[in-house]
């Protein structure tokens, strides 16, 4: 009989490797910077064997001019070449439907390797096809866990996903990670496409959640749906914890929303799963350096930046080596080092988090900006509801305009308007045109009911 899924790993050997609770905080309190070097070293040097057999990255390589031996070790690694989501897409139309970058031969299957099959959300463009090996994607969903527990989760907690399923990667592994390394209960409820908002505010209700996951747009927009249907959120439903992707956005919202709750961040892609995340002391994301090696370079030169300056993220799994190892991959998600002390006494390295995507960022009367970067701004207003839209656009005078659709629970006025269009000049650099809608009011350009992270930008100039 040949072997299924759960033959192909070791539970024990994966706790051993990557420790939760007490045990993750032993090791990762007392390990120097040289001891975790070394070990990351070690693990790379396993994925860069894999990578030498996957046809992918032979093609990659060989064109840098690389042969085996080039690259030794970790020491070695900016020798490689970075590579993106287009290089993939590019692979996936020379190589339908799975590309050559997953070291499967899909049409054969002579290995009997047990493949999990998903595909990126397409928040960025098309789906990207995503393929996991057993043993690599349970590293995944430890780390999921692990990072839940040291937040605070508990056994006795009831978790509420709002993360999408279908072919999309992310409902499904936030789910594998709860139920396959915790003891707590999880809710798949996904997105209001797949659970209506009410039907979803019902379920945190009726089963007593205490822990919502996801994309904290769509949770603080739950809230407000509860509030409608006579509900207080932090009256009638005890969340404690919320675990999502903050970005630049202010935590006091959330929290807020939710009755007081308390609010972590975390980041990751489809292609990696989590990368970095916060710890009870909330002093920044840790990086889970036990199982990723994070560059932060200058996006135009590819070079590594200073400690505390801003560049793209770019990762190296050091846990995937069953079947698509992942080595220098360019999120081009912007971040920076925190340098300093850390409260928690780890080893890892902390980021600021998601501060931006360098392939997002658009340029309006030569100054570049980031359209995530507005929300952070509107939160110093009390009555913004925390959603908005961007809307870039051109006039008949070829002069570049944009224009910001505002939530605000309150009457809008003339005053209120300048304003608002004040602080987003002084901060950006150029003149804004505010407009304020009611709450929902921008939920159809944002999409929030249906994608996994809301549009922020319309930009109609070069249609």
């Amino acid at each position: 009989m040949s072997k299924t899924y759960f033959d192909h790993f070791n539970v024990p050997e994966l706790y051993s490797q990557y420790p939760m609770g007490a045990e993750f905080l032993e090791r990762y309190t007392k390990m120097s910077r040289d001891e975790l070097w070394a070990f990351q070293d070690c693990q790379f040097r396993k994925i860069l064997k894999r990578g030498w057999e996957v046809p992918f990255y032979q093609r990659l390589w060989d064109a840098e001019g690389l042969e085996p031996g080039d690259v030794v070790g970790l020491e070695d690694l900016n020798k490689l070449p970075v590579y993106d989501k287009s290089d993939l897409m590019a692979s996936i139309e020379m190589h339908p439907p799975f590309g050559d970058f997953s070291g499967c031969d899909f049409g054969k299957r002579d290995d009997h390797r047990s493949v999990i099959i998903h595909t990126t959300s397409g928040t960025t463009g098309n789906p990207q096809v995503l393929t996991f090996g057993p043993k690599g994607r349970e590293i995944a969903n430890l780390l999921v866990a692990r990072m839940y527990q040291w937040q605070g989760l508990r056994d006795n907690d009831v978790v509420h996903s709002v993360y999408g399923h279908g072919t999309i990667n992310g409902g499904h592994y936030i789910r594998e990670a709860v139920t396959h390394f915790t003891n707590a209960l999880f809710i798949s409820a996904g997105t209001g496409l797949e659970t209506p908002s009410e039907r979803q505010v019902s379920l945190i209700r009726d089963f007593g959640a205490t822990v919502l996951v996801g994309f904290v747009d769509y949770l603080r927009k739950l809230a407000t749906v509860s509030k409608d249907q006579g509900w207080d959120p932090g009256d009638d439903m005890k969340v404690r914890m919320i675990c999502g992707h903050l970005g630049m956005e202010d935590r006091s919202q959330v929290e807020k929303a939710w009755g007081g709750a308390k609010a972590f961040d975390w980041y990751g892609v489809g292609d990696t799963g989590s990368i970095a995340g916060e710890g009870p002391e909330r002093d920044g994301l840790y990086v889970w350096e036990d199982a990723h090696f994070l560059e932060i370079l200058d996006v135009e030169s590819k070079r590594t930046v200073e400690p505390g300056q801003s560049g793209d993220m770019v990762c190296t799994c050091l846990y995937k080596d069953d079947i698509f190892p992942i080595i220098r991959f360019n999120t081009h998600d912007v971040s920076k080092e925190i340098i300093g002390h850390n409260d928690s006494g780890m080893v890892f390295k902390r980021i600021a988090g998601f501060l931006g995507r360098s392939d997002n960022m658009i340029k309006l009367r030569g100054i570049n900006f980031f359209p995530h970067a507005v929300g952070r701004i509107l939160e110093r207003f009390e009555e913004f509801e925390g959603e908005y839209i961007c809307i870039a656009e051109r006039d008949s005078d070829q002069r570049d305009n944009l224009r910001v659709l505002v939530e605000i629970e309150a009457e809008s006025d003339s005053e209120k308007k300048s304003a608002y269009e004040g602080v987003l000049r002084n901060e950006l650099g150029f003149s804004v045109e505010v407009e304020f809608l009611p709450v929902l009011g921008t939920a159809e350009l944002t999409q929030i009911e249906h994608r996994q992270k809301p549009l922020r930008l319309l930009d109609s100039r070069f249609t």
